[in-house]
């Protein structure tokens, strides 16, 4: 009976089983690598969502990395991590399975100091163990720390100091701290809680304060575009935090503003000496050196007024802060494209070889299609009140600095052609024009001129007819038929280092010299 219910060899029976078991082999083949995949992302979904959470109540900065630079330890389990994530304001390096634990266990940065803190100076060192800085040298005995491999050593958070952990006594932990190198640089928190306590009694007093703290501190802000360059504004704002005080800083005195250059152009930048780009080569602490080096000028601000035509003058007119430059045509549509572009992509222009690329890439389509040809038509053009002549031109650019397109010197050019030198601080602006894209190309590799058209201490072009590109300081839009008027505005107070000059920077010095001497 059991051979007479048992399938036969090769039945339809027989072979519908064995499909079944393949069908069932293969779902499990299938689904299992899914829901494991699935399971993964769930828990990792999880972990960051806890991870914000901790980000986002901790009083440290902290910020997730994939991969520290230097052999790394945890602060709380001392072992060697590559994951994890650090402090960008008092350096504390973890371990992801230890965030919660050092969150708790260790304290930030103190922005401020309690209220019942009334000398300014003092406040005793904050030291954190490990992972101290590269070629740091013991306080006390003057020899290299942090050349173990394992968690050892301290450093203080607010002068830098390191000290070896058997170089650490009770009286290096209850000394005051000096602030260190930079401490002319730095705010520091019993200054600012003196600041809070004042306007809460409605002092005024705030000189007073200041003169405690010697006459050569100068508090120095910072301030960064996260977006230029290759995004690394928000990485070396974290490495200022670690050197100064995270809040810097407390406005007093009109600042003297330091150009740290990350994007393309920087034509300020290399004006005032700091060279045309940074990509990291010198450590923050010694851009920091070269700031306290560096000397105070006056840098000319223009109000640059855009007044639409027609609508019977019913829209107020837009204003622009000039520093750098104005200009309508061709330089200003590719700065057009490439910002419109990057409005869509943003995570594509992270590269400075591929942001000039793609203004390459505009420039050479503009050469082809000229866009802006028969400016001359369109608009018209007065210096300090005098209508100018125009020849057959495509773009006009209106200059407050010596530098423009990322290292041309515009007014003065090239050749024996002689030329009063372009200043920042006179008063005057510098007008030039352009006979079109491979015209600016051609002056870029400084095988052209531009056309000089004049200097004015104001400048007005009107745009009689239809829709033009035009940009402030690399910030372009398109405009209709208007007015443009260009007025002085006031000064900026700003630091030229002379350090790293090039050879026509020099020379343009000297130059400048000479004629305030003659002056």
């Amino acid at each position: 009976m059991e051979a007479e219910r048992r399938p036969a060899p090769g039945s339809p029976s027989e072979g519908l089983f064995a499909d079944g078991h393949l069908i069932l082999w293969t779902l499990c083949s299938v689904l299992l690598p899914v829901f494991i995949t699935f399971w993964c992302s769930l828990q990792r979904s999880r972990r960051l969502l806890h991870r914000r959470d901790i980000f986002r109540k901790s009083k440290h900065g902290w910020r997730d990395t994939d991969l520290f630079s230097q052999p790394t330890y945890c602060c709380v389990c001392a072992q060697h991590i590559l994951q994890g994530a650090f402090c960008d304001c008092c350096g504390l390096r973890v371990d992801e399975g230890c965030l919660k634990k050092a969150d708790r266990r260790f304290q930030c940065k103190e922005i401020m100091l309690k209220n019942d803190t009334k000398v300014l100076d003092a406040m005793p060192h904050h030291w954190i163990r490990g992972n101290v800085p590269l070629c740091s040298y013991c306080m006390v005995c003057k020899q290299q720390c942090g050349c173990q491999p394992k968690l050892c050593d301290y450093r203080c958070i607010w002068c830098q100091k390191t000290v070896h952990d058997e170089c650490m006594k009770n009286s290096l932990k209850n000394e005051k701290c000096d602030f260190g190198e930079f401490k002319n640089l730095i705010i520091p928190p019993s200054y600012l809680t003196s600041i809070n306590q004042m306007r809460k009694d409605k002092k005024t007093d705030y000189e007073v304060l200041a003169s405690k703290l010697g006459k050569q501190w100068t508090p120095l802000i910072i301030l960064a575009n996260s977006r230029s360059g290759t995004n690394m504004g928000e990485g070396l704002l974290g490495e200022f935090r670690i050197l100064l005080n995270p809040v810097q800083g407390q406005e007093k005195y009109i600042p003297q503003v330091a150009v740290l250059p990350l994007g393309t152009g920087n034509d300020l930048s290399n004006t005032l000496g700091w060279g045309t780009g940074y990509a990291g080569e010198i450590p923050v602490a010694q851009v920091l050196r070269n700031v306290m080096e560096a000397d105070g000028i006056k840098l000319d601000r223009w109000k640059v007024q855009v007044t639409n035509k027609g609508y019977y003058n019913l829209r107020k007119p837009k204003e622009f802060t000039m520093n750098n430059y104005f200009s309508v045509g061709p330089d200003a549509l590719m700065a057009l494209n490439f910002h419109a572009h990057r409005e869509k992509a943003p995570s594509l222009f992270s590269s400075r070889i591929l942001n000039k690329a793609v203004y390459l890439f505009y420039g050479t389509k503009d050469c082809l299609v000229q866009e802006c040809k028969d400016l001359n038509k369109k608009v018209e053009l007065e210096l300090d009140g005098e209508r100018v002549a125009l020849p057959s031109l495509e773009g006009i650019i209106v200059l407050n600095i010596g530098y423009w397109g990322g290292g041309c010197r515009l007014w003065e050019g090239m050749g024996d052609e002689t030329y009063p030198l372009a200043r920042h601080d006179d008063g005057l602006l510098e007008v030039v024009g352009v006979y079109g894209s491979f015209h600016c190309a051609q002056i870029q590799v400084k095988l052209a001129n531009p056309f000089r058209i004049g200097q004015a201490h104001t400048v007005r072009l009107i745009l009689k007819c239809s829709m033009m590109p035009m940009q402030v300081d690399g910030e372009p839009w398109a405009q209709g038929p208007c007015t443009v008027t260009i007025t002085h505005k006031t000064h900026a107070m700003m630091l030229y280092f002379s350090g790293e000059q090039t050879d026509d920077d020099i020379s343009s010095t000297s130059d400048q010299e000479d004629i305030k001497e003659t002056e």
